[in-house]
């Protein structure tokens, strides 16, 4: 899954409306992560099935006051623990990572961090936006933001890994836009600190 900007001319990835940015949707069975995917690209709740290998979606989201329309495309990743070591391949040259957690389920919460760790430590991943989906906080069982970001140790993925940390309800779609917000902020902004690096050299 190569990045589709390196085959443009360097004067057209300047351009916003040609950028289209890569994100991989990870994230344990059933936490909600293809409801994310089709509530983004329908803006209606998809009954889903789990995802046996991944789904692949070109997405256009209005983002921001001046309704920028922002086109991503999604991986989104089975989360079975067999397909779990499959992840690595769809991280590789990812704009941004989407890791979406099931609020409710306390008791896979430590297994939940423990993925989520390794797979943004993984030195092809160093840097990468993460934009964690606190998923299913309409249900109420749900951990709030603040304990989710203890259980997830988020402060532990230390100052080198942008991330955001985003409330929401996948069936009626509630902070799901402010998440990608935040997401493709973080990445026009690591964007911009390795084109300064890249001069500098």
């Amino acid at each position: 899954m190569g990045n589709g900007l390196s085959e443009q001319p360097s004067f057209l990835s300047n351009i916003p409306f040609l950028q289209a940015f890569h994100i991989a949707i990870l994230g344990l069975d059933s936490a909600g992560k293809t409801t994310v995917l089709y509530r983004l690209q329908f803006n209606e709740f998809v009954n889903t099935v789990p995802t046996k290998g991944f789904n692949a979606e070109k997405v256009k989201v209005s983002l921001g006051s001046r309704s920028r329309t922002v086109t991503f495309h999604f991986w989104d990743v089975g989360g079975q623990e067999k397909l779990r070591p499959l992840w690595k391949s769809y991280t590789r040259c990812t704009d941004g990572i989407v890791f979406v957690v099931d609020s409710v389920d306390v008791e896979r919460m430590e297994e939940a961090k423990t993925e989520l760790h390794k797979i943004v430590k993984t030195s092809e991943n160093q840097g990468v936006p993460l934009l964690v989906v606190a998923n299913k906080q309409d249900l109420r069982h749900a951990l709030g933001p603040a304990e989710l970001e203890r259980s997830l140790a988020l402060k532990e993925l230390g100052p080198g890994t942008p991330w955001h940390l985003q409330p929401t309800c996948a069936i009626i779609g509630d902070g799901l836009k402010e998440g990608l917000e935040k997401l493709h902020d973080m990445i026009l902004k690591r964007r911009k600190a390795l084109r300064q690096q890249k001069k500098k050299r």
